[in-house]
Formats: structure tokens, sequence, C-alpha cells
């Protein structure tokens, strides 16, 4: 599923379907592009830039455009870092335990170590007296101690259980004075008690290739003496913000601009789910601007750009796309928002094009470019929780056909989900994602929804299952 190097060599695919003008490659019948779209067309032609015009492909499906998605992302190679550089890397062997944890027989409490029997009627008004034959220390020897019929060892919480004992009073339960303890509480055989292996057993899969590793996992690894782990190689990702409107934090935005907030929302994305992001800039809305961008982004893993995507007269990124050889695999979601998202493949480097409206781009991000991160680091857990709630209002589409990503709030009350939106749907009103915390996931074949009914929520900030 690679792309050809050279696009530009390539013969065009045929049209999607035709024009007043014929040959243009633009649009549909219902939608027309700008003429100075189809013209700049024939000029990247005539200068040899692209071979014919670019076609366009058709809209896909969500399903349809993850299977695109994941049939073209290999896993990144391996590398070995130490344990506190590995949190949230995901795994690229499986972790076989060559020992055994505990490695012996021990104490789960501080307290003395006893013969269960020995125990039998104790109470706090009737406390059975044992004599003390020692100390059993963490990390200690025990030189000789034995618990004999009548006797007990005091002994700590991680220390080796003598030989003798099968139960462990807590001290809570004890009194100790003058070489004797008096035990206030009698115990059962094996009470506090940890059998060696009992947590893993030489030989146990302790860990799966695969994982992301979390701080729990850490501890495993440690626990087997594991001083460094194999992972997949973080993904370097390229980010692209474009548009003559945007300006950069620090700068004034020109009459009628606005700051870019895409590159900073999708750098933290990307850095929450182990890429390691760069921050390319702002390009121009020129044909020469965006391309110079793009030829440095091309040397990373995976590019994401936003803006540029949808058929206004600047939008020029599809059209860089195919003047650099990146093979489209599609360019419309059927969804909303988001409709206008591209996905490509140049080489071995992942190529996302976003609509420029921050919403739309958050949720394709989260939709799209989150799982294909994720499988470039190797995870197999690349989706996020769907499950059931009650919409606590009533919701009308605006648009039918497609399906409808809505900003949502959920919350759990006597184990049931409700939810409800954030508020004014505009794809403009970003306040409306900061304060989401899941995603409502209408069906395309879903118009209305009345409150009290049952709607699917995604658990947009839920670890992936």
């Amino acid at each position: 599923m690679s792309a050809h190097k050279n696009h530009a060599m390539q013969t065009p695919a045929p049209w999607r379907a035709p024009l007043a003008e014929p040959g243009s490659g633009f649009g549909t019948e219902t939608t027309r592009p700008w003429p100075e779209r189809v013209e700049l067309a024939k000029r990247l032609a005539r200068a040899g830039v692209l071979r014919g015009v670019r076609p366009v492909k058709p809209s896909v499906s969500m399903d349809q455009a993850m299977a695109l998605i994941l049939e073209a992302v290999q896993p990144l190679e391996l590398e070995t870092v130490s344990l506190l550089e590995a949190e949230g890397r995901v795994l690229g062997q499986d972790v076989v335990s060559p020992l055994m944890v505990p490695p012996l027989d021990c104490s789960a409490m501080d307290g003395y170590a006893v013969r269960a029997e020995d125990t039998r009627g104790a109470a706090p008004d009737c406390p059975v007296r044992l004599q003390v034959r020692g100390e059993s220390r963490a990390g200690g020897g025990l030189e000789g101690l034995r618990v004999a019929r009548g006797a007990a060892v005091r002994i700590m919480t991680g220390a080796p259980m003598p030989p003798g004992a099968d139960a462990v009073v807590q001290v809570e339960e004890t009194e100790e004075e003058h070489g004797f303890v008096r035990i206030f509480s009698a115990v059962t055989p094996w009470r506090n008690y940890r059998r060696a292996g009992e947590s893993i057993a030489q030989g146990d899969r302790v860990l799966s290739r695969g994982e992301r590793l979390r701080p729990a996992d850490l501890g495993i690894l440690a626990s087997l003496n594991q001083a460094q782990v194999a992972v997949h190689r973080r993904p370097r990702v390229a980010v692209i913000s474009t548009g003559d409107e945007l300006a950069g934090l620090g700068q004034q935005a020109r009459q009628g601009g606005i700051h870019d907030v895409n590159a900073y929302t999708l750098c933290a994305e990307v850095q929450k789910y182990g890429g390691r992001p760069q921050y390319l800039g702002i390009a121009r809305d020129s044909l020469a601007d965006l391309q110079a961008l793009f030829r440095q982004a091309l040397t990373a893993d995976l590019v994401i750009s936003t803006g540029g995507v949808s058929m206004g007269r600047y939008d020029f990124v599809k059209d860089i796309h195919a003047a650099l050889g990146i093979e489209t695999r599609f360019e419309w979601v059927d969804v909303k928002p988001g409709k206008p998202c591209v996905f490509g493949v140049q080489g071995h480097t992942l190529v996302f094009g976003l609509p420029g409206n921050p919403v739309s781009s958050l949720t394709s991000f989260i939709q799209f470019v989150r799982p294909a991160l994720l499988r470039l680091m190797g995870a197999r857990r690349l989706h996020k929780p769907v499950v059931e709630a009650i919409l606590t209002e009533e919701i009308n589409k605006r648009q039918a056909g497609k399906v409808h990503l809505l900003r949502g709030s959920f919350t759990i009350e006597n184990s049931q989900f409700y939810v409800s939106t954030t508020g004014d749907q505009k794809a403009s009103i970003f306040r409306s994602m900061s304060e989401a915390n899941c995603l409502i996931v209408l069906p395309a074949d879903r118009p209305r929804v009345a409150a009290g009914e049952k709607v699917a929520i995604q658990l947009i900030n839920h670890d992936e299952v």
C-alpha cells in the first residue's frame, strides 16, 4: 500500500464526475469549484507540477475511513528504554517472568508468626500466651529460627516465614512483655501468609505486546528486576497550520484574523498519546509557502495540517498533496463536524489534512489521527469506549445523511449515564469542546432524538479499549 514517490509521473485516476467544463476534475455535479481553482489546476498541469488535473474522491463513511487508515499503518521499530522513560510507551514484546514474586513464603503483616492451632480460643478477655523465640526482618535471614508448639517469632511485613509457622497474628492483636506475647485474637491457617510465587509465578506472561505501559506495569517490571524494556519508537509528528487569517501567539492578529488555536491543541493531543510533535508554523495561502513547509514535514512519521482542505478559493492543501506525490486515500468523510478530512500516504509517512475550524480539527483528530498514532506505536487498543446514556434534552439534526458527533457532558447517577450537550453546537464555538467529556454519536439515519431516549456516547477522556 506504499505511495508512489513521484506522483507527477503517474497516470491520473479517472474523474469522479464531469463538470460543465470537461476535464476539470474538481467537485461533483452538485459541488462546483471556484473558477480560480479550475484555472489553478490548469496552470499546475501546464507547468508540469501535476499530470492532468487532480480527481476528487467520493466521500467515505467513518468506518471506511478508519479501515483505510489502519490498512496503511505499520508499527514503528523497537527501541530499549529505561523504566523511568517507559510510562505511556507501547510494549514491543511479551514479558515472561524469570522468577517468582514473592521469591519465598513471607508475612503480609507486622506481627507474630505462629502455629494457628496455638491461638485457638484466644480472645480479649482470655489471651493465649506464647514464648517469643526471635525476630524475622524483611531482607534478613532466618538464622535457625523455627516456630515450635507454644512459641512465636516476631515478624515484619515481607519478612520470610520461619519453618513451623502457618499464620501471622497482626501486631494490633498482641502485647509483648518479658519475652512472651499475649495473643488476643485467634487466627486460621495461612492468615496473613504470602506464598512464594503467589503474585507472579516463574514463566508467567505478565505483560503482553501492544499494551501501553501504565505506572503499575512499570512496578511489575521493577519487581522482576527488569531495568529496561523494549518499546516501539515514539512517532515524530509534524504539525502545520494554514491560512492568511492566522496569527501566531504574541502577534497582533490582522483585522478579521484569529490566533492559531489548532497547533497548540493538536500538539498537546500528540504528546498525550505518546507522539513527539514538531510545530512547523503557519503556512500562508500560497503554493510556494505550502509546498516548502510540506516538503519539510514529509520527513516525519506523521503529518497533520489544518485548514485548506475544503472547496474555498484558497484551499490548496490537496493540490500540494498531489504535487508532492502524496497518495490520497480519502478526502471527505460522512460526519459532522469534520467532513473535509484528507488522509494520504507518501512512502511510510502518514499525512492528514484536517479542517481549519478548531472544533472540527480536534474532533477529526480524536476519530482518525489518534488511532493511527497509537497503531504507529504498536498499540492494540485503539477505540474509545462507547456506552449508552439517557439524553436530557431534545436534539434535532440540521443535516441528515451523515453521522453527527455532538459535544456532550455526561454524569452518572445510580449506575446510569445521563448526557446533555455542552450548549450551542456550531463548529465555531470551541468552548463547547473544552467543556465536553464525551461525544454524543447520532447515526446518519436518526435525525431527531427526544429527551429521555437513549443515545450512544463516546468517552473521549477515557483510556482506549
